[in-house]
């Protein structure tokens, strides 16, 4: 019996844990990547036991395990005044209530483990510097002929926020801008002092601005992403010798002790956020996952969970003999989910960067509040709900 052929166009994490899933299904995949080679782009990123767990299913948790770190907590901390305002238990608690780990990984590091799955595998092809053409549904199943010799049982769009197979899909070309800006940056572990502990993950917030910082375990540095207001930027990494005096600006009414380390830190990037108000799934057998379909503003920390769900869950979904059936099945399932997490990011943002009466309130609120009781409300976003 011939296997049932799958063209994934993008090569990022979604892309890549769309094919292990899908080749894990029976599909002979191939990807393609219009990059000439898997560079090291960005920083720092956070897996949630939603993630990791379907990772694990993929076989790939004891080499991701050896090069992330599982923070014992989340601790939400007032920028102005340094002061802990709440904290959600993780490490060793993750595991035992949500039955796999909370983790954070250097981006790089969770590609390598993915790429080196993929090149392992019997049944996935990998053709990077290519670039798939083609406006409108057919003309890219006809430019995937041509390159492969047949006609892809699916075509999957996994190729970001700045997604071409959208377009070609009648989704929008663009990604709105937010009118946020997210500065990344690096330090030494031992730069940190006594501020607070690099083994956890610290999630700083004051009006219209916040601060995370966490360890990257195989860098031996914490790695911060500053979220600011700003202009709109070019689609790519920008700005590792942009003036810190806008950064600084920002976060003027910040503890002093806490911005001084934005002078200490190497400046990895500024990224333009840029965001998507509804889905786009696709057009019958071309089917869009992660920031292609949905690209949402990180403020609630799941834009790879997202990705890394979508992919499983489509090759869940399509494993029957009926893929149409299959790929509607995967947007009924998937759209509810998607508008779930996009309200939370928008209420987090809203929550964080709270200003006057209502911060203050916020806090004595937060304050209020025993830890497991806070973990309780990632219950229905962390836990095992079964993407299969």
């Amino acid at each position: 019996m011939t296997k049932r052929h799958a063209a994934i166009v993008g090569a990022g994490i979604a892309g890549l844990t769309c094919a292990l899933a899908l080749a894990r299904k029976a599909f002979s995949v191939s990807i393609y990547e219009q990059a000439a080679e898997l560079a090291e782009v960005g920083a720092g990123l956070q897996l949630s036991p939603n993630a990791t767990r379907l990772l694990d299913r993929l076989g790939l948790l004891e080499k991701l395990a050896a090069k992330w770190h599982e923070p014992a907590s989340i601790d939400l901390v007032s920028g102005l005044t340094g002061r802990q305002v709440a904290q959600v238990p993780a490490g060793a608690k993750a595991r035992q209530r949500w039955g796999a780990p909370y983790a954070v990984i250097h981006r790089a590091d969770l590609q390598s483990v993915l790429h080196q799955a993929v090149l392992d595998h019997p049944s996935i092809e990998l053709h990077t510097g290519v670039r798939i053409e083609g406006a409108g549904v057919e003309a890219v199943r006809r430019d995937l002929e041509a390159r492969s010799g047949r006609i892809p049982d699916l075509v999957v769009g996994a190729d970001g926020v700045w997604s071409r197979t959208r377009a070609s899909a009648g989704g929008p070309a663009k990604a709105p801008f937010t009118g946020q800006i997210a500065w990344r940056m690096t330090l030494p572990r031992e730069a940190i002092g006594s501020l607070f502990d690099p083994d956890r993950l610290s999630a700083f917030i004051a009006p219209q601005t916040h601060l995370v910082a966490y360890p990257l375990k195989t860098r031996g540095t914490v790695n911060l992403v500053a979220i600011t207001h700003g202009a709109a930027m070019e689609a790519n990494w920008s700005g590792k010798d942009a003036a810190r005096h806008e950064l600084s600006h920002a976060f003027r009414r910040w503890s002093p002790r806490l911005t001084e380390l934005f002078d200490r830190a190497e400046m990895n990037g500024r990224w333009p956020i840029h965001g998507l108000s509804g889905q786009y799934w696709g057009a019958g057998r071309l089917v869009l996952i992660g920031d292609a379909a949905h690209a949402m503003p990180p403020y609630a920390a799941q834009g790879a969970a997202m990705a890394i769900e979508d992919a499983y869950a489509l090759a869940s979904h399509v494993a029957g003999d009926d893929i149409d059936a299959g790929v509607a099945a995967f947007i009924a399932a998937r759209r509810p989910r998607i508008d779930k997490v996009a309200r939370r990011a928008a209420f987090n943002r809203f929550a964080y960067h709270a200003r006057g009466p209502i911060r203050l309130g916020r806090d004595i609120v937060l304050a209020l509040r025993k830890p497991d009781d806070l973990a309780g409300d990632f219950d229905w976003l962390y836990g095992d709900h079964s993407i299969e």
